[in-house]
């Protein structure tokens, strides 16, 4: 029950892709690979400048990577090159979401891009927006990279079903559950969080107290005015400018587990 819970009401996947970063100009090259489980995985590998800083992209729970393009530009226009994948039955990605599925399409796109890395001689970082956070923090938590980023990310499921749906046992069901909180001491890389003030999705206290339970170095930035889906534009310049300092102060980071 708790299973299909979280299957019906927390992933929304949208199968038809919008567009192409080849829509806005910018070199890429479709990416196909398998899960663990043997389910096949669409990505796009969006290659900027010389290749020595990749960012694993892991997108939030509703459409699928096409309707990230703009933000997928606007770190290419940093000089980063981006990996950015479809989890299972999102996109072009075959197969059916589940939170099993979940983790192991991260891992499995962390391995596409440690190996995109490993080839150009770059740095690999992992970032992870809303639900995608979840995502990103397992990854990192398992596998070394350069650094970490969470962007309006929560706790575990059950402190953000509480926040929508009052109900006191929800915590004794879910909190076990896409849990960040219980993982996230085990990253050794450095780590940024991003959270919007006006976040009603995910209220930032949640954002603050995974921010609590991860380990040094890390670095907590409130966007003010920012709510859940508008962060990097409400952030602007000086959002971008402060990926780019971690970048700078993260690059030396082996982050190994």
């Amino acid at each position: 029950m708790i299973s299909g819970f979280i299957d019906r009401f927390i992933f929304f996947p949208e199968r038809t892709l919008v567009g192409t970063p080849g829509n806005l100009g910018l070199p890429y090259e479709d990416s196909w690979f398998s899960s663990s489980d043997g389910v096949r995985l669409h990505g796009w590998f969006v290659p900027s400048g010389p290749g020595d800083r990749i960012v694993l992209f892991c997108h939030g729970n509703a459409g699928n990577i096409s309707h990230r393009l703009d933000n997928i530009h606007k770190l290419y226009d940093l000089g980063v090159s981006v990996f950015i994948f479809d989890y299972r039955g999102y996109g072009r990605s075959e197969g059916k979401i589940s939170e099993a599925g979940f983790y192991a399409d991260a891992e499995a796109a962390y391995l596409e891009a440690r190996a995109r890395a490993d080839r150009y001689g770059g740095k690999l970082f992992v970032f992870g927006r809303s639900l995608g956070g979840i995502a990103a923090t397992h990854v990192a938590s398992k596998y070394p990279c350069n650094g970490l980023i969470l962007e309006s990310t929560f706790t575990n499921l059950g402190d953000i079903a509480r926040v929508h749906y009052p109900l006191p046992f929800l915590n004794r069901w879910l909190g076990d559950r896409l849990n960040a909180v219980a993982k996230i001491a085990a990253v050794k890389a450095p780590i940024l969080f991003f959270h919007g003030d006006q976040d009603a999705i995910v209220p930032i206290r949640l954002g603050r107290r995974l921010f609590a339970a991860a380990g040094e170095p890390k670095e907590f930035v409130v966007l003010a005015g920012a709510a859940h889906n508008d962060t990097y534009l409400v952030g602007g310049e000086a959002y971008f400018k402060k990926i780019c300092d971690f970048f700078n102060r993260a690059a030396g980071s082996t982050g190994h587990n």
